[in-house]
Order: C-alpha cells, then sequence, then structure tokens
C-alpha cells in the first residue's frame, strides 16, 4: 500500500477504464484498532502489508455503492462493518452498526452525513478535524480540483450544493481523501470554497 501525507494513512487503488480515474481505499492506522474506508479488492502484496500494520478492527463503507471487497476483508479479518444509517433498511451488506451524522465512529474520527448524492445520507468521515474522506459525492477528476459527482447522477443538486457548503466549514481542514479521483493533501479548504463558489455562480444563488 501507499503510505499517505501521514504516517499513520495508507492507501490503495485501482484505475477505473470507464471513468479514467483512480478509486481508491484507506487506512486509518490506530494503536487501538485499524479503521479501513472502502476497502476495494487487495493485492497479496497489499494484503500482507495491511497485516503487518495490525490488520482491521472497524470497515466503514460510505454508501452502498463503495461496499466492494467489505465482505470478504470482514469475513476474513473479523472486523466489524460499519454503514450509512439512512440506508440501513436497503443496504447490500449487514453492518454490525449503522452510522448517522455527527456519530464518533471511533475516537478521533466523525462521520458527517451529506445529502443530494445518488444514495441517501453517504458518509464523509473526518479524522483529528483535519482530513476529510468522502465516497462519491466529492471527488477529483483532474490533479489540483475539486468536483461534484456528475450531475445527472445527483439525487438533489442543491442538496449536494448545500452538503459542500457545509464541508466549506470546517475551520481545520487540510487534506481530503476521495474514493474517486485525485487525493489533496494540502488546502483542501481553499479547494473546496472554489468548487463552491463556481457551482454557486452556476446556479445563480448564494445558499
Amino acid at each position: 500500500m501507499k503510505r499517505l501525507h501521514r504516517p499513520n494513512l495508507f492507501g490503495w487503488s485501482v484505475f477505473n477504464e470507464d471513468r479514467n480515474i483512480d478509486f481508491h481505499s484507506a487506512v486509518w492506522v490506530r494503536p487501538d484498532g485499524n479503521v479501513v474506508i472502502d476497502p476495494l479488492p487487495l493485492s497479496d502484496h497489499d494484503e500482507a502489508h495491511l497485516r503487518k500494520l495490525g490488520g482491521v478492527a472497524s470497515i466503514v463503507v460510505t454508501n452502498s455503492d463503495h461496499v466492494r471487497d467489505s465482505i470478504r476483508l470482514a469475513e476474513n479479518t473479523g472486523a466489524q462493518l460499519m454503514g450509512p444509517s439512512q440506508e440501513a433498511n436497503n443496504f447490500p451488506v449487514e453492518c454490525t452498526r449503522w452510522l448517522t451524522d455527527g456519530d464518533q465512529v471511533v475516537p478521533g474520527m466523525l462521520a458527517l452525513e451529506l445529502e443530494g448524492s445518488k444514495t441517501p445520507g453517504e458518509l464523509a468521515l473526518l479524522i483529528d478535524g483535519s482530513i476529510l474522506i468522502t465516497g462519491d459525492l466529492i471527488r477529483a477528476h483532474e490533479g489540483g480540483a475539486l468536483c461534484l459527482l456528475p450531475e445527472e447522477k445527483l439525487s438533489d443538486k442543491r442538496k449536494a450544493i448545500a452538503s459542500l457548503r457545509r464541508l466549506t466549514l470546517l475551520p481545520e481542514l487540510e487534506a481530503l481523501l476521495p474514493g474517486d479521483g485525485w487525493p489533496v493533501f494540502r488546502d483542501a479548504k481553499i479547494l473546496l470554497e472554489e468548487l463552491l463558489f463556481e457551482l454557486d455562480r452556476e446556479e445563480g444563488f448564494t445558499g
């Protein structure tokens, strides 16, 4: 796995040819048990690396389209599965815990619900107030710029913009690690504000 911008963060990726972007998974390494987010299938090398890092205590799936390899990983490691509470009635996997807005996933990780995406209550995860991990709604199809999920896939564009607006208010945000597209390791708050400005201009409103 690739080491990210902090020594306790790692990730692995798969290139999606249809969209010409990478899909990502992340691991937050913690003394009290590692948290994996939206796990893709692991290569033998990456699976061995994950074991070396201490395995998996918890798996968070941000939305029903990001189940990916969660079931197999949970079965092999005994990790508990967590998912978005708004999808609990129709989620494709059984979770041991359903997360709602403001829940503490583990100490230092906060769950945030995003509205307007293609699934209800999609989760974003905030680590130590400064690192945001997103599923589908907030992404980066080109380096150095953020974007929303394509409009035709949004359930409600105005709610999506409102969710984005809320993220721009996170006071200590530095990095954004999307499930889809380029990661942002610095100035994530500025890039979110730039995206919001462009969308507000297109929509002709300021919220």
